[in-house]
């Protein structure tokens, strides 16, 4: 089973920067998931579009300019990272999921793809590109049949993966507290990893284990590296 660092090694460190990232990967993560919203045609790197919960400014990342949130603080005196700052940082170290948060993210995501794979000899198979927004999802495989999507669920729907199928993706990610053993089933029938997410618990872990999940995401790592490789008590 795969370990996959919460938006780094969150739990940690300031969530979604470059310190939580080489934790993560230092801590042997085998991949990491940010998530992304643009500003002025640039994708950055944090979970909120309000900024109160995990830097020092205050309300939404679109009424600063991109050098303005820049320059705040996200924790631990780190800022804001750009995806470009992100895939440099990763390239040849682990793989990486990039969820897309904003509506505007699909065009500026391709360009730095292909920027990436220019200037940085990236492979485009070593990312997973996720979102609760399907639609988002459909455009990328339209524009870029090869991309690896994973599709975000945070329910169980009567017709278990079948949504993922649909949007012919690669993976489909789920809500910890939903998923059981028939969906895993389902997702693996029709040819899809399964990741689970935000999996921090003993109990969690050693469930999932049984059901044969291909990875969790975790804000701990190391720790969940640990559980996931412990032998249950008989």
């Amino acid at each position: 089973m795969q370990i996959i660092a919460h938006r780094g090694a969150s739990g940690d460190y300031p969530e979604n920067t470059l310190l939580a990232i080489e934790q993560a990967i230092a801590q042997g993560a085998d991949a990491i998931e940010i998530d992304v919203f643009a500003v002025q045609g640039e994708l950055i790197v944090i979970h909120d579009h309000h900024l109160e919960r995990t830097t020092n400014g205050t309300g939404s990342i679109y009424q600063y300019s991109l050098a303005g949130l820049m320059k705040l603080d996200a924790g631990q005196g780190q800022r804001i990272p750009t995806l470009w700052q992100v895939l440099e940082l990763t390239h040849g170290k682990c793989w990486l999921n990039i969820e897309l948060k904003g509506e505007d993210t699909v065009a500026p995501l391709l360009a730095l793809l292909d920027k990436a794979e220019q200037q940085l000899g990236f492979d485009p198979l070593s990312l997973v590109i996720s979102s609760f927004n399907h639609h988002l999802l459909a455009a990328l495989k339209q524009a870029r049949p090869q991309l690896k999507l994973g599709a975000l669920t945070a329910s169980l729907p009567l017709d278990y993966a079948a949504f993922a199928s649909e949007l012919q993706a690669y993976s489909v990610h789920c809500d910890v507290s939903f998923i059981d053993q028939a969906f895993v089933t389902d997702a693996k029938a029709r040819g899809l990893k399964v990741f689970v997410y935000t999996v921090d618990q003993p109990d969690d872990i050693q469930r999932l284990t049984a059901y044969g999940v291909d990875g969790i995401f975790s804000n701990y790592p190391a720790r969940s590296r640990k559980l996931a490789n412990k032998k249950p008590a008989v």
